[in-house]
């Protein structure tokens, strides 16, 4: 297996291969009109998620809460990057009755990232988790967080508001986070992981990270090491897609023998599970992982 040392002014126009071409929208427009009926956005959408067919049609979602607008630009990401709106106080009941109207066992909440606010939203995961247990007191509840800026207040907040899984994507190798991740900090994000873990140990931690961007093979394994390190639990590794010509182009498509090569070794590591493949994304089967 190969990776770096790319030129990406030809790469960007690399073809997909077979096994990342996915048409499946069977169910997707029932599940779109029940989240327009509630005035909510997913991360499924916002970040275009090649598998939203396959998603939308069980239906399952990943609820993106606290707008459609990031106060970040990072560059794999296709969601809007300007000045948000201020937190609408009624989107959490609005989650939670969506949610229980989709008769969900298992619910996935995460937004944009919000440094305009003190809290960084803190509050507003937290509010959102109260009103899903009640009106779904047997879910379980997995939050995807942003940094919070690497606040203890802040993540204090949504550890008290009791999730069953704590998710922060690590997304790609410490090199990279200058193009990939502006304004983020791989130390930071680790710490925040470790924190969660050494806070409530009865608490799963997950991560992710994606493929394809220039990474080499060794400076992913380290990634897998140092995220266990953490004690992180679960684990998504996945295919970067470049969501438009305006983001970073895919330097290089792996394999599916490589992301299994890297799913063995997270094993061997002590991850509790891993789904590794070219079309996992970090909410996509998140209840199978957690019951696996």
């Amino acid at each position: 297996m190969n990776y770096g040392n790319h030129d990406t002014d030809t790469e960007c126009d690399l073809r997909l291969p077979e096994w990342l071409r996915n048409n499946d929208h069977k169910g997707v427009h029932n599940t779109k009109r029940l989240l327009r009926n509630f005035r909510l956005s997913t991360v499924c959408e916002e970040a275009r998620c090649p598998n939203i067919g396959e998603c939308f049609s069980r239906p399952t979602a990943a609820f993106m809460i606290l707008g459609s607008k990031c106060t970040r630009n990072c560059g794999f990401c296709s969601v809007a990057s300007s000045a948000p709106d201020p937190p609408d106080p009624e989107e959490p009941a609005r989650v939670a009755m969506a949610a229980m109207e989709m008769g969900l066992r298992y619910v996935v909440i995460t937004s944009v990232t919000r440094d305009d606010l003190t809290d960084g939203g803190a509050g507003h995961f937290a509010a959102t988790v109260s009103h899903i247990r009640s009106c779904l007191p047997q879910a379980k509840v997995e939050i995807l967080t942003p940094d919070f800026r690497g606040d203890l207040d802040s993540l204090e907040v949504v550890i008290r508001s009791e999730p069953d899984v704590f998710n922060h994507n690590i997304e790609t190798v410490p090199r990279l986070y200058p193009s990939v991740r502006r304004h983020a900090d791989y130390t930071r994000s680790l710490f925040l992981l470790e924190y969660v873990k050494k806070t409530s140990p009865g608490l799963y931690t997950k991560s992710g990270l994606m493929l394809g961007l220039g990474e080499e093979i060794d400076e992913v394994i380290q990634v897998l090491k140092d995220l266990r390190s953490t004690g992180c639990d679960l684990l998504t590794i996945g295919q970067y897609l470049r969501p438009s010509r305006l983001k970073l182009p895919v330097v290089e498509y792996i394999s599916p023998d490589m992301f299994e090569s890297l799913r063995m070794t997270a094993l061997a590591l002590g991850f509790k599970f891993v789904a590794s493949a070219p079309q996992v994304r970090s909410s996509m089967n998140a209840e199978e992982m957690y019951y696996n």
